[in-house]
């Protein structure tokens, strides 16, 4: 249980924004799936139940004790990685689920709160002026391991968000411009073998398909193309809740996934759009307030990873249903429908709460 000293120290306001976020999110799924057999919002709403409950129970662990078995939950992790490539279940050409009864965990969701908990500890007490070439080879290959097992399923979506987590740390770390540049070459030279070796034909067509939008319409370029025919046919005020024809009629796919933003753009338009995104923008704020308000290293790396984690997720999300970035398979946190995905968003801010509660007990 929670000491009832701290939970006068909880943001509130934080859990605030956090809920009214995932409101919006189950009214968007609830219109973007209404003709979805499942009700998929009824789902939405047990899975805001099952993380707000989840959230709660890491707050009752001090997040130093989180870190001390960090080891032990990255290795867990690995270990359903691999497990994936034996019993994961086969869904949309990737092997990233297990089912449990009607439900399904993904495992490669769970390991970026794994990732931020390690890297936290690795980096809490490095207080060298730079990176050290062994620190950045010891955390690269911390990242790399189950990025390439991610990408194995294949998920290239998912296995990118890993990288915005070793980028936060290195930025606290203190990299140098030397260091800077030669992980720009080494990304250079990964992205080439991940193009030559990796990506399959059909993710090839995507990256093209972002340059030339017209190169395959109804094949990779379709969900672009659909996604901003809805997002431009809301004009200012949106068609209406419910009343989207890209949604209701079933041309957008994805769109209670992948593609909520969509549906968020035709049926509440540029006004409904810039309401949710201030919604999402003080959630990021109030986060990256929080790194300030830290009273020791661990808890500023662990809440400016989540910070810049959530701030991927949204840029890249977004960027992607305008045409601007290919079609990831990045789901827009806490919006996107995805048991999962909720839950690691709900953990994540789960720590950052807990590093803002105890800031006067870690001094």
């Amino acid at each position: 249980m929670i000491d009832r000293k701290l939970l006068s120290e909880i943001d509130w306001v934080l859990v605030g924004i956090l809920l009214l976020n995932s409101a919006l999110g189950c009214l968007l799924i609830y219109s973007a799936s209404s003709q979805s057999p499942g009700n998929p919002y009824l789902r939405q709403a047990v899975f805001i139940l099952i993380s707000l409950v989840a959230m709660f129970l890491a707050l009752s662990l001090d997040y130093k004790m989180l870190m001390a078995y960090s080891p032990y939950f990255y290795v867990l992790g690995l270990l359903a990685l691999v497990g994936l490539m034996m019993w994961g279940r086969l869904i949309s050409g990737t092997k990233s689920w297990f089912r449990l009864a009607s439900l399904g965990l993904q495992p490669s969701e769970l390991m970026k709160v794994f990732l931020i908990l390690l890297l936290a500890r690795l980096f809490a007490e490095f207080r060298r002026r730079f990176i050290s070439a062994g620190m950045l080879l010891l955390s690269g290959g911390v990242v790399g391991l189950p990025l390439v097992l991610v990408i194995l399923q294949p998920d290239l979506g998912t296995a990118s968000c890993y990288l915005p987590l070793l980028f936060a740390v290195f930025v606290l770390a203190g990299m140098s411009r030397r260091q800077a540049v030669l992980l720009l070459i080494l990304a250079l030279i990964s992205s080439l073998a991940i193009w030559s070796f990796v990506l399959t034909d059909y993710q090839k067509n995507r990256l093209v398909t972002l340059v030339t939008p017209g190169h395959d319409p109804q094949g990779t370029g379709y969900q672009i193309q659909q996604s901003k025919i809805a997002i431009g046919s809301g004009g200012l005020l949106g068609k209406g809740f419910k009343q989207g024809t890209q949604s209701q009629l079933n041309f957008l796919p994805a769109r209670h996934t992948d593609f909520i933003f969509s549906v968020l753009g035709e049926e509440f338009g540029f006004i409904g759009i810039l309401i949710a995104m201030s919604a999402y923008f003080l959630l990021l704020l109030r986060l990256f307030q929080t790194v300030a308000l830290s009273r020791d290293r661990a808890g500023a790396y662990i809440v400016f990873q989540v910070a810049v984690l959530f701030s991927f997720q949204f840029l890249v999300n977004v960027l992607m249903v305008i045409g601007l970035l290919p079609v990831a398979g990045i789901p827009l946190p806490l919006l996107s429908y995805g048991g999962s995905s909720l839950l690691t968003s709900y953990l994540g801010i789960g720590l950052v709460l807990n590093v803002r509660m105890r800031r006067f007990v870690n001094v």
